[in-house]
């Protein structure tokens, strides 16, 4: 099967922000920003706004956007030093947890995954011994565990098959799986090709006792070598934040236009995250409540054999520059 640019927006580093936004380049006196992103609402809404607002240009910044089909992928080319700040799903934030990078901002807090089966597959009992697939370090590997675990089971128990989330798309709708550890807006387009799916456990399963962040992360040396571009980054974050918890409406049309797909389809994506303003944000931090939503990540991977001794959130959530940023 072909999954077309209007259906999901895949690959890694192929949308440019001069493609995306008209091709503008940067001036003498602007800085370019280079932005990983996957092609959803949660990873594409806040730079749909951003550009459209006009809320670059008043920090000198230009975003050089590419997209990418998962956390994992970003986290490698933040490494590598082709990109200054990327979007992770809760499934990734291990990688933080292990010092690969730092979350400068949360997102929201999700809830589009799920494990999913073919028709006449009734529970995750049922799921013993048969062909799951699954992106591995991601939210749907998370969210797969923890559904497994619910039922008796570990990976063990499956014939777990990795493969990146494209892949799962085909494999599925091909009836070559079983079962997938996978997400919306991807999970809408298996629905189209397999009506008689089945969802058999998802992320709002386990909240509150498991709350599921999705973050913007940035390159370790960005952080602590470029304190006033990263803080740049964050003030674009905190205005695009705000405008969408006012103007949900108008942060899903953006986002359509930005990721070539229908307002109708990003508004059901839309609907499976919690989102905040900026003021909503800073006092969780000030609290202690996204410490709470990170330990409680760092105590699944640690749980799953993902991390044996995770950082704590303090030493890899910038807390202080995002509030006073």
């Amino acid at each position: 099967m072909r999954i077309t640019r209007r259906q999901f927006v895949a690959g890694t580093s192929v949308a440019t922000a001069a493609l995306a936004f008209g091709g503008r380049s940067a001036h003498a006196d602007q800085e370019t920003v280079r932005i990983g992103y996957i092609g959803d609402f949660n990873g594409g809404s806040l730079y749909a706004i951003a550009q459209d607002q006009g809320y670059w240009e008043p920090e000198g910044l230009v975003p050089d956007l590419k997209v990418f089909t998962n956390g994992p992928l970003q986290i490698q080319a933040l490494g590598a030093g082709s990109l200054d700040f990327g979007y992770i799903g809760p499934g990734a934030l291990w990688l933080p947890a292990s010092g690969k990078t730092k979350v400068v901002s949360i997102n929201s807090i999700g809830f589009a995954d799920r494990v999913i089966a073919q028709g006449g597959i009734a529970s995750m009992a049922d799921l013993k011994g048969k062909k799951v697939g699954v992106p591995e370090g991601t939210s749907g590997d998370m969210v797969l565990r923890l559904a497994l675990e619910k039922a008796g089971l570990t990976v063990d128990d499956i014939e777990q098959i990795k493969m990146d989330p494209s892949t799962v798309v085909a494999a599925f709708s091909s009836k070559q799986i079983d079962a997938a550890g996978i997400w919306y807006p991807l999970i809408g387009i298996i629905k189209k090709n397999v009506p008689d799916m089945k969802e058999l456990a998802g992320s709002r399963d386990f909240y509150p006792e498991h709350s599921f962040p999705t973050a913007m992360v940035a390159r370790n040396e960005v952080v602590t070598e470029q304190p006033e571009f990263t803080a740049k980054f964050i003030r674009v974050l905190k205005k695009a934040m705000d405008f969408r918890a006012k103007n949900m409406e108008k942060s899903i049309e953006l986002t359509s236009a930005l990721l070539g797909v229908s307002a109708e389809n990003v508004k059901a994506d839309a609907a499976n995250s919690q989102y905040f303003s900026t003021g909503e944000l800073v006092g969780f931090t000030k609290d202690g409540t996204v410490d709470k939503w990170l330990s409680g990540m760092n105590a699944l991977f640690t749980s799953f054999g993902k991390l044996d001794k995770p950082l704590p959130p303090k030493d890899f959530y910038t807390a202080d520059i995002f509030i006073a940023g």
